[in-house]
């Protein structure tokens, strides 16, 4: 997790195996015809025969409305795929053309892309760049705009801070307002010491809202609670412009076009705090941005599950943007673990999905100065209720010759639980470049389906559907149903490495705490009425036109739901004692 930079380009090389950043000045002369630049080009992962690598341009001279970077390899690389950048080679010669959303560079506006490669022999850093036709060369060892080389005073000196597994070692914090509402209810004083996500869900969320508790006074409780221990504060980063375009209920306080307001008004303020040397000795997870980038793949174009909201975030832009610049700036402090929100398996499982959602990923996390380095891991099935394991049929499957793929639950997803979804995906985004030490966070917080619909053992095999429908244990009309669940309990309690590639199980959504009201309900949060959350609706393309299976008389999303707090204790799995 950490980065390093070196201005100086002369003596720079990179062997196989190793990884390293080259960094490039052009320093401002007469008759100069294009615009001084800064290029910091990271080798982020190298196997020996391939590698991944993360380039920013800085523009230090007049805005531009396009640019294009060059380089000439010493070696044989062959850049095979690129993001953010429309990368071409000639022989040795690269050149990196900029999208249509990353065209425009102010006046010390950076663009970031990144790349794969395959080479042979040795991989050295280009020694020279040029921006638009201009080269940007070595000053002779110090980056003008970064007093301080060879290092990066924004990023952590030495060797990281950060451990391989924050939750390895470390209790958890216990939100003391979410405890005592649990503790309140019947029941509820045996969960309530359970640690939970604190969703900083909107911008007056970081002072406290009516009164509550701000993100100061959270980490401020977190250290009471650790004593002389290690403990991690769980943060739901989760206020995207254009918020949730899928979904109306979890809409948020930001337009589609606030990206500059969620820079300065909302990440910002909450590095600032995070970065305070006070709450240093805190393992600070952040999970960044629930039910966004997936959304640019599955919702949008001429898929019959689009929405025109989805189609405008992903034209415009700013779920990339939003999130890049979220992990580039959280991920500068040292003591924060960066776990990107990566959907569940019953959205993001099937062919069409998978690789697809692991390549917007990559991208943002290629956006707005971030680099894969700024990702620790990813988290699934946050607020959505897919079983961590279904235990009485697989995906290899068959009844009188018919493949349980084929079952109408199933649906060719290639994925019939969350955790097997969650391992593979982690291998998949590996593969696209993000680091191999990448752990996964599951939510087990509504999960569970026990109680007396928990089925015992398979289903008939009279037919596939009765096999699987008779066996699973998620009890759901369809995958696609979000919101309130009838049915849904508490699943496995949060722990520690409880599988391989999976860091934690963790409860980040609350129990008790809505998914978005039955009904139109004002407010003034910016959260809609979502019809998914209607228990008399039909359902539309994305549950397959079935039934909602929501409770009624539900709260606008975030806000205390006793009904489904007490469902949630009844179905428990494992059960509570």
């Amino acid at each position: 997790m950490t980065r390093t930079r070196t201005a100086m380009l002369a003596a720079l090389t990179l062997v196989a195996g190793a990884s390293g950043t080259a960094l490039a000045a052009q320093t401002a002369s007469a008759g100069t015809a294009a615009a001084a630049c800064t290029v910091d080009y990271e080798v982020q992962n190298d196997w020996g025969s391939g590698f991944t690598a993360a380039v920013t341009v800085t523009n230090n001279g007049a805005a531009t409305s396009g640019w294009s970077l060059g380089w000439t390899y010493a070696g044989s690389q062959k850049v095979t795929s690129s993001w953010n950048a429309k990368v071409s080679q000639s022989g040795a010669a690269v050149t990196a053309a900029n999208e249509s959303h990353n065209g425009t560079l102010s006046t010390g506006g950076s663009a970031s892309f990144g790349f794969q490669a395959t080479y042979s022999g040795s991989n050295a850093i280009p020694a020279t760049f040029t921006l638009n036709g201009v080269t940007c060369n070595a000053d002779g060892g110090t980056d003008p705009t970064d007093p301080t080389d060879p290092t990066d005073p924004t990023d952590p000196t030495g060797p990281s801070a950060r451990v391989d597994n924050p939750y390895d070692g470390a209790q958890v914090y216990v939100n003391p307002e979410w405890s005592a509402k649990a503790a309140a209810e019947a029941g509820g004083d045996r969960i309530a010491d359970e640690p939970t996500g604190v969703w900083l869900d909107r911008t007056a969320a970081i002072e406290g809202v009516n009164g509550g508790m701000g993100l100061r006074d959270h980490l401020d409780a977190a250290l009471e609670q650790k004593g002389s221990g290690e403990l991690v504060v769980q943060l739901v980063i989760y206020n995207l412009p254009g918020r949730d375009c899928s979904a109306l209920a979890s809409n948020g306080e930001l337009g589609p076009t606030e990206i500059d307001r969620y820079k300065t008004e909302y990440i910002d303020p909450i590095k600032e705090i995070l970065g305070d040397s006070k709450y240093a000795s805190l393992r600070i997870v952040t999970t960044v941005e629930i039910d966004s980038l997936p959304n640019l793949v599955t919702n949008t174009g001429s898929r019959p599950t689009a929405v025109p909201e989805c189609d405008t975030m992903k034209a415009n832009g700013n779920y990339v943007k939003g999130v890049g610049y979220a992990l580039a700036q959280l991920g500068d402090v040292p003591n924060v673990y960066n776990y990107i929100d990566a959907g569940h398996h019953g959205w993001i499982g099937w062919d069409d999905n998978f690789g697809a959602s692991a390549d917007v990923i990559r991208e943002a996390a290629s956006a707005e100065g971030a680099t894969v380095a700024d990702v620790h891991g990813f988290i699934t099935n946050t607020a959505n209720y897919s079983a961590l394991k279904e235990e009485h049929f697989g995906i290899d499957d068959s009844v009188n010759g018919t493949s349980v793929r084929q079952s109408k639950w199933v649906d060719w997803n290639r994925y019939v639980d969350e955790q097997s979804f969650a391992q593979a995906f982690r291998n998949e985004l590996v593969s696209k470049g993000f680091e191999s030490g990448i752990g996964m966070l599951i939510d087990t917080s509504r999960n569970g389906w026990g109680g007396t619909a928990r089925p015992a053992g398979p289903g008939p095999q009279t037919s596939v559907d009765a096999y699987v429908d008779g066996g699973r244990y998620d009890r759901r009309i369809h995958l696609g149903n979000w919101c309130n669940q009838s049915g849904a309990g508490l699943g496995e309690r949060p722990q520690a490495s409880p599988a391989a590639g999976i860091d934690a199980y963790v409860w980040m959504k609350p129990p008790g705490e809505s998914d978005g009201a039955s009904e139109l309900i004002d407010n003034d949060e910016g959260k809609g009425f979502d019809r998914m959350c209607d228990p008399t609706y039909g359902g539309n393309p994305r549950n397959g036109n079935n039934p909602s299976g929501s409770l009624p008389d539900a709260p606008v999303s975030g806000h205390w739901f006793s009904a489904q707090f007490q469902e949630l204790l009844k179905n428990a799995y494992p059960p509570l004692s």
